[in-house]
């Protein structure tokens, strides 16, 4: 939020006689509640679509009372904010309302008025009664995730006459939403929404002209859904959501790559366990597949080598 030096600056400019700082920036803003209530300024413009009732929404913000250089509430401090759900994990009334003119990168100033922020009686010690407060909001991202949350709580036969594409955007945005709380390091919520999302690809069934578009989307989801699994330390369930992927993908390199890792994770656990049935067993699986895999790689190379060879004498 480098733009919002210019804050400071403007707020340091002498005062016209007979106005407060607020009043004197107000008169260049946008009123976007119809009644002056919450006043608008970009500071940088954003792109794409308006933020939709009911979104997720991932914001960096700092709020400043009147007379204040430093602000009373920021969360630009965190190296990755909190991700926030319109109508639950906002209680600002004027935030809400100001998020919802936003586009995804957009940088925006915001004046509430105490209707519109902490009302008459403010929030003691810290906000005075009465409070016009300044907000600065930059909108990282956004998801809409009530299109999601509506579509899983229909019921399996509601869901299963809903076109594929519907099922589809679900599962994409319930991915993103995992791959959000895997950045923030919560991996077992995010193993949920993997899940979620592959459940849903695997309840569907497609005719065979679309069944790529189903299956690409459940190859991304298997190998998030591995790469959980390893930061859960559970290598067995990382190594079976690795082979699935493989299945789709037979030289997909991170879908290798997961294998390889959940492989390391049991030899390490043999090695602490050596008579453990499950991790052997799992190893035994691991060698069988690279073998089969291994097998498959050497046919491959010798019908390229013998087409070769035999459009070469032809030649």
């Amino acid at each position: 939020m480098g733009e919002s030096t210019q804050l400071s600056e403007a707020l340091r400019r002498d005062d016209p006689p007979g106005q407060s700082q607020y009043q004197r920036i107000s008169q260049k803003m946008l009123d976007i509640s119809g009644d002056r209530g919450v006043l608008k300024d970009v500071i940088r413009e954003g792109a794409g679509d308006l933020v939709t009732p009911d979104a997720s929404v991932l914001v960096k913000y700092s709020a400043y009372l009147e007379h204040m250089d430093k602000p009373f509430d920021s969360n630009c401090f965190r190296k990755t904010p909190r991700l926030m759900k319109l109508g639950e994990d906002i209680t600002l009334w004027g935030m809400e309302l100001g998020l919802l003119s936003m586009r995804k990168g957009e940088l925006a100033r915001f004046l509430f008025k105490p209707p519109y922020a902490y009302g008459a009686l403010g929030c003691p010690p810290l906000i005075p009664p009465n409070a016009t407060v300044l907000f600065e909001i930059e909108l990282l991202d956004f998801l809409n995730s009530a299109e999601s949350d509506e579509f899983c709580a229909l019921s399996a036969e509601q869901q299963d006459q809903s076109p594929l594409q519907k099922v589809l955007k679900v599962a994409t945005t319930e991915k993103e939403l995992g791959n959000y709380l895997f950045r923030q390091n919560r991996f077992y919520d995010a193993k949920v929404r993997y899940k979620r999302a592959l459940l849903l690809l695997r309840r569907r069934l497609a005719p065979p002209e679309e069944q790529h578009l189903v299956e690409a989307t459940k190859l991304l989801i298997l190998l998030n859904l591995s790469l959980a699994y390893l930061k859960l330390h559970q290598p067995t369930t990382a190594l079976r959501y690795g082979q699935q992927a493989l299945i789709i993908d037979q030289k997909n390199a991170k879908a290798l790559f997961r294998c390889g890792q959940a492989r390391d994770f049991l030899v390490r656990a043999q090695k602490e366990q050596p008579f453990n049935h499950d991790i052997n067993n799992e190893l035994k699986k691991l060698a069988s597949y690279y073998r089969d895999y291994m097998d498959r790689e050497k046919e491959m190379c010798h019908r390229m080598f013998a087409s070769h060879e035999n459009g070469s004498t032809v030649g």
